[in-house]
């Protein structure tokens, strides 16, 4: 996987893809990283990228030129009378993303979707945006990292590289990756390390116990209490699905029982 990221200050960027899980990664060959810095293409000697928009507002919008002249200096070509749908070859599966706070979600299932191209090229925005022409011409989707409004492009940026390199093969061990939060559909348990007793509260005794069964029951209990509690939108979806085995079903039937399964009562039955 390569990180193409497109930005007005790639030293944003530059600091996170040269640090700690990441470095290793690109040292190892394993991801890619380039950034461009999106003034060195703008013609005139003020390296100016932005302009005020048409119609009026507060604001200033980033200049078409500059940026497109930019995606195509690294090879992505305009969707429109292009052999390549979508910004896509047979040689390299790339992508164009415009972070945006318009554009799709960014979940953990979008994640693994991106995850799978070669090649992942992030447009960062800055001041009120971009023109949307460059948009239409070069993108192939817009993400939003979420529901509120950021100055920096970069940052959202940053977290869609997050979320994707490490779901690439060798980068984290996949033993980590399937007990996370989402890996199920449910929250990730909550963990201790030592000391065993933090001022004055403790490990769970089942940690302690050494008791491998007893010990993934427990945390699959916790697990379910905690998406319950925090996410219940994603034990809806998940049972919807069909996602959950019947132990996992069996525990939210037990923590959240459904009407009139004459469950009632049964919440503080617990191991």
């Amino acid at each position: 996987m390569r990180y193409t990221v497109l930005s007005l200050f790639p030293e944003i960027t530059d600091a996170f893809f040269a640090t700690s899980i990441m470095a290793k990664a690109i040292a190892r060959g394993i991801v890619g990283y380039r950034s461009v810095d999106i003034r060195d293409f703008a013609l005139d000697k003020h390296r100016t990228c932005d302009d005020t928009p048409y119609g009026g507002g507060p604001g200033m919008l980033m200049l078409a030129e500059p940026l497109g002249r930019a995606l195509e200096a690294v090879g992505v070509q305009r969707k429109i009378g292009s052999a390549a749908p979508d910004g896509e070859s047979a040689a390299l599966r790339r992508r164009v993303i415009f972070l945006s706070p318009s554009g799709r979600p960014l979940t953990q299932e979008l994640a693994r979707e991106l995850a799978g191209y070669d090649e992942l090229v992030l447009v960062c925005g800055r001041y009120e945006g971009i023109d949307q022409r460059v948009v239409d011409l070069y993108v192939d989707e817009e993400v939003s990292v979420g529901d509120y409004v950021l100055s920096s492009g970069e940052v959202a940026a940053l977290a869609v590289a997050d979320a994707t390199y490490r779901l690439i093969d060798d980068v984290i061990r996949r033993e980590s990756l399937d007990v996370e939060s989402f890996s199920r559909g449910l929250l990730e348990y909550p963990q201790y390390t030592r000391p065993e007793v933090y001022g004055t509260m403790g490990v769970p005794e089942v940690l302690l116990s050494g008791h491998h069964e007893n010990v993934r029951r427990w945390r699959l209990e916790r697990q379910v209490e905690r998406t319950l509690a925090r996410r219940p939108d994603m034990i809806l979806q998940g049972r919807e699905s069909g996602l959950f085995d019947a132990e996992t079903e069996r525990i939210i039937e037990r923590l959240f029982p459904s009407p009139g399964n004459g469950t009632q009562g049964d919440e503080d039955e617990r191991d």
